[in-house]
């Protein structure tokens, strides 16, 4: 089915974005402008890209709505990539169908409007997944986006749940924002790297889109550019290493979930105040509207009330996440993980709960992850595809990724309260205990104690 198929609006006037990586974002399409300025995409100006790394990164203050313009627009260049040099010139040779190209850019759009505040730490201590939300959210038919994707056709937001959903039937598209070389992490690396103000995310993202193809299984590169997808992959790697696993980030990310759960208790017992958006997650009961209601906003102000509360660990928990005061943290392997209890024993006799001020974090990725069809969740391989037209996966090509491979990088943590190591703070009576707890750290070798 061609474009012209749907019922697709053309703007009088491209509309255009000022973004900083890439210069502009580029609107051609009333749908597109239209879903923009719907409740639900808006919603997501009020949630950060990186949850709590702005406390390790301070420039790390940009939203899930800029970046999702992000991946919109390096998929409407894929898009003009493939109509340009692969346009489908007879059924099932396997090379692009332009028809396609509004399902692409509207899933690429809406690909996280299902992030809740603090998107990943809520997910796991409120038991919710923002991919089906976000599917949820493209078919209720209650919502704006809903009513703007049936515009084009009655099946259309089916279609575009499906792409996110990994069903959609034409590997292309769903590749294209959901692969180990999609335009969702290609977009995340370069913008996360420049409001953190690093450069380990840089890529030459031009010179990618250059070497770009469509094949009928998917997405490939040409064997000219493979030192650019190279770079790209070691770049991930690198912002994995520095940015996205960074202790301190972590750290915070450790007092937000224990603040939540800590404040998840009191309400159970009916002693907690909260903004009404909150109080359904806290009761377990909550619609999608209750959902959408939902910002970082709503938490900080949450927050800003609970630490005048009653309960000590509630309100020194909220004091410490929105004045930044991070736990301090451990590396701890197979063998040092043995000591882990006798220090939480040391901790509580200070005076400390250890559940809520302990915890174990650990964070690990594969920079690249070449296709086991057998994994649990296989990976979509990187396929660099060679002038006869045959394709062979990137680490076969690549010593430099072959050498990462499999390379997990993170690392696990035991976080504890700093007061254990800060000596001003040590009394005659819990001296000893100070001083074993920093014992088991320096004498059984708990690797690399983390800078705040």
């Amino acid at each position: 089915m061609h474009n012209t198929a749907y019922n697709l609006v053309k703007l009088p006037k491209e509309k255009v974005f000022r973004d900083p990586v890439h210069n502009y974002i580029h609107v051609q399409y009333q749908v597109i402008l239209d879903l923009i300025d719907t409740h639900e995409f808006q919603r997501l100006r009020r949630i950060k890209q990186l949850g709590t790394t702005s406390y390790t990164f301070h420039g790390a203050e940009h939203s899930r709505f800029e970046h999702c313009l992000g991946v919109y627009e390096i998929t409407r260049k894929i898009c003009d990539k493939f109509d340009r040099n692969f346009k489908k010139q007879t059924p099932g040779d396997g090379l692009w169908d332009e028809s396609e190209r509004i399902v692409a850019l509207c899933a690429a759009l809406l690909h996280d409007v299902g992030h809740g505040p603090y998107s990943h730490t809520f997910e796991r201590l409120f038991n919710t997944n923002h991919e089906a939300i976000t599917q949820q959210i493209i078919t209720d038919e209650t919502t704006e986006i809903n009513r703007v994707l049936r515009t084009v056709a009655p099946d259309f937001p089916l279609k575009v749940a499906s792409v996110i959903g990994k069903t959609y039937p034409n590997p292309q598209v769903v590749q294209m924002i959901s692969s180990q070389a999609d335009a969702d992490r290609m977009d995340y690396l370069l913008r996360d790297a420049y409001f953190t103000g690093t450069q380990y995310g840089s890529f030459d993202l031009t010179r990618i889109l250059r070497v770009i193809r469509p094949y009928a299984g998917g997405i490939a590169f040409d064997r000219g550019g493979m030192h650019a997808v190279e770079d790209y992959i070691v770049s991930r790697f690198q912002m994995y290493q520095q940015i996205y696993f960074h202790p301190v980030s972590r750290s915070m990310e450790v007092i937000l979930d224990h603040l939540l759960k800590r404040a998840q208790d009191i309400y159970h017992d009916g002693q907690l105040e909260v903004v009404d958006q909150l109080a359904p997650f806290l009761a377990h009961n909550w619609t999608l509207a209750d959902y959408l209601s939902l910002d970082d906003g709503v938490l900080n102000t949450n927050f800003g009330i609970w630490r005048h509360h009653p309960d000590p660990i509630l309100s020194d928990l909220a004091t410490r996440f929105l004045d930044r005061r991070p736990f301090k943290s451990v590396e701890f392997n197979d063998e040092t993980v043995t000591l882990l209890p006798k220090m939480r024993e040391l901790i509580s006799q200070v005076g400390f709960d250890p559940e809520y001020y302990t915890a174990i974090n650990d964070s690990f990725d594969l920079p690249y992850d070449s296709y086991d069809p057998h994994a649990e969740n296989p990976k979509t391989q990187i396929e660099i595809m060679q002038d006869d037209g045959t394709l062979v996966e990137l680490s076969e090509f690549s010593p430099l990724v072959r050498s990462i491979m499999g390379e997990q990088s993170g690392d696990a943590r035991f976080f504890f309260p700093k007061t254990m190591l800060v000596k001003q703070h040590q009394t005659q009576i819990f001296e000893p205990i100070y001083q074993e707890f920093q014992q088991h750290i320096k004498n059984n070798q708990l690797i690399k104690l983390a800078n705040d």
